[in-house]
Parts: C-alpha cells; sequence; structure tokens
C-alpha cells in the first residue's frame, strides 16, 4: 500500500508539473478578456469574440464591396482607384440605354441584355424542373422502399462534387466523340454536335445544373416531409382519403415552408450560374449560354479591352437583384420558424 501510495503521488506531481506550461498560456490567454470585461461587463464579451470573424468579413466583404461599388462610376483602364477617370453615371446609362428592353439587338451593350435574357430562360426552366424534380424524388425517398438509404445517398452524392469536376464529366460525355456519341452510332444513329447548337447546349447547361443540385434540394424537401405527424396520414387513410387528395390538402400545406425555402435558394443559386457553364461551354456557340456573371469576368478580365467599370456596374446590378432575392429567403425562412 505505501508503495502504491508512492507511485500515485510521484503520478500526480509528473501530471501538475506538465501542466504548468499549459495553465501559463490560458492565464495569458485570459488576461486580456478579463481585462475588456472589468471594464464592459459581460456584454461586451460577444462582440470581443466576434471581432475576428468581423474583421476577416469587413476586409474581404466590405471593402471589396466599396471598391467595386466606387469602380462603377469610374472610366479608364488603369487598375488603382487614385488614377481613373470619374464617370458619374455613364456605366450604367450606357447599360440601360435601349430601344426595347425586350429586344438585346436594340441596346448598346447588347452583350449585357444577352446575357439578362439568357440567366432569365436559364432560371425559369432550371428552378422550375429542379424542384418539381426534387420534390418528386424526396415523395419517392421517404416512402418505405427497398435499399432507401442507397438511393439517396446516390442522389445526394453529386453534391459533393465541384461544378468544375461535374462540368468536366458531362463535357467527356456529350463531345463529338465523347460516351453519349459513340452509343449513338453504336446503335446506328448519327453523332450529335452538342455544342453547336445553342438549343442543345442551353439543354445541358440546365441538364447538368440540375444533376449536380438536386441532392442538396431533394434532402431539404425530405426533412420537411419526415417532419410532418404521421399520425396526419393515418387518420387520412382511416377516412378513405385519395393520395392525390392527401397531397394537396396535407402534404403540400406542411411542406410549403420548405419548398418555399427550396426555391429561394434555387433563384440565388440560378441567378449566380458560372462555373459549370463555363467550363461546360464556355458561352458558346456564340453567346447562347453566357450568362451575366460570364458576361462581368468577360468585360472585366478576358476581354482584349479590360473595362472594369462596365463590368463593376453590372455586378452591382446583380448584387441588388441577389439582395432583392436574399430578402425573400429570409423571409421564407422567418415564415417557416413561425409555422
Amino acid at each position: 500500500m505505501p508503495e502504491k501510495n508512492a507511485n500515485t503521488s510521484l503520478s500526480d506531481r509528473l501530471t501538475a508539473i506538465a501542466a504548468i506550461p499549459v495553465v501559463l498560456f490560458f492565464r495569458l490567454f485570459e488576461a486580456p478578456f478579463r481585462f475588456v470585461q472589468k471594464i464592459g461587463g459581460l456584454k461586451a464579451m460577444p462582440y470581443i469574440f466576434l471581432l475576428p470573424n468581423l474583421a476577416f468579413f469587413g476586409v474581404f466583404v466590405v471593402v471589396p464591396l466599396f471598391i467595386n461599388f466606387s469602380f462603377s462610376f469610374t472610366g479608364g483602364t488603369n487598375i488603382f482607384l487614385s488614377e481613373r477617370v470619374y464617370t458619374g453615371t455613364e456605366q450604367y446609362e450606357f447599360l440601360f440605354d435601349c430601344g426595347n428592353y425586350l429586344d438585346p439587338q436594340s441596346c448598346r451593350e447588347d452583350r449585357f441584355w444577352k446575357a439578362i435574357f439568357n440567366t432569365m430562360t436559364f432560371v425559369v426552366l432550371q428552378v422550375s424542373s429542379l424542384v418539381a424534380l426534387s420534390l418528386v424524388t424526396a415523395l419517392i425517398l421517404n416512402r418505405k422502399i427497398r435499399a432507401r438509404g442507397f438511393f439517396r445517398a446516390v442522389f445526394f452524392f453529386p453534391v459533393l462534387l465541384s461544378p468544375v469536376v461535374v462540368a468536366l464529366i458531362w463535357k467527356w460525355i456529350l463531345l463529338r466523340d465523347g460516351i453519349l456519341n459513340a452509343f449513338l452510332v453504336s446503335i446506328g444513329l448519327e453523332r450529335i454536335l452538342f455544342f453547336i447548337s445553342p438549343e442543345w447546349a442551353m439543354f445541358w447547361a440546365i441538364f447538368v445544373s440540375i444533376w449536380s443540385q438536386m441532392g442538396f434540394y431533394m434532402l431539404i424537401l425530405l426533412a420537411g416531409l419526415q417532419a410532418i405527424p404521421p399520425d396526419l396520414y393515418e387518420a387520412a387513410e382511416m377516412d378513405g382519403t385519395s393520395p392525390e387528395r392527401v397531397f394537396w390538402r396535407i402534404t403540400l400545406p406542411l411542406l410549403w415552408p420548405n419548398l418555399l425555402v427550396v426555391v429561394v435558394l434555387a433563384l440565388i443559386k440560378g441567378v449566380q450560374v458560372f462555373d459549370e457553364v463555363f467550363v461546360l461551354t464556355g458561352g458558346g456557340p456564340g453567346t447562347a449560354t453566357q450568362f451575366i456573371v460570364q458576361y462581368i469576368y468577360t468585360t472585366g478580365f478576358a476581354s482584349s479591352v479590360q473595362n472594369f467599370g462596365l463590368a463593376s456596374a453590372a455586378s452591382v446590378v446583380l448584387g441588388l437583384v441577389l439582395f432583392v432575392l436574399t430578402l425573400a429567403q429570409l423571409a421564407a425562412v422567418r415564415r417557416k420558424n413561425d409555422v
């Protein structure tokens, strides 16, 4: 027993000695926080912990936004703001100088309006198809079917891939000598040049975008479906209610908050589309799949004459649209929490 107590005492001493640097470090680390707490009280502590994130947000988000907004009122090719020429609202006037806003060819900057019309077409077709397919998939995978977990993982897997990887995979499939054309030739059909036809290029841009994002929105809707009390379905079944009526009267109303969030998130993502389509089609053929973000990138960085002012003005317009959609998202989330 004495020997055992001696070993225990020696172990405790060694532990205490090893802990001395750690204790000293934490005491030094706590010193500034104790000082702040002594001056401002407990109410000031949350702001202290938020300060590093706020500083990071300010340096990499707020400051670039301010610089971009300032660039939109300048002209010239100089990159430093102090060396650029102040032009007032000239860049915005150039963008919105149109004879007929429904006809991009009547606008001075027809590429901008062509990009807007392409983006609007993409958003309407992609978001409507994406939401519908996500809802149908969530309804199916919410049932008690065989290998349900496996199929959920399969549909969610594309979400884990980088957009560039997704675009490269489908580009290899859709090339003239790609997998899909090889299959068509093997069954006696002719090759289809998917990236030459504007209709095919837009179709595949929408398809690939849906394929890569559907799993994420399906998961949101699936979570909403699983939150619906099973008692409601049991009561409807006992009353002999048809499946269609159950969907319209029970499932859809209770799933509506989740569905609204999905729609708004899909709209924001659709308006910002760039990387997948840029790698897949490059905006072609011509400008058939050039969207607003690619127009900003091309105007500011990829053209022979880099027009930073015009690109900044276009990005401000895009930012206002995203701001409105973000407000809609916040309202949808607030409504969901109130339900």
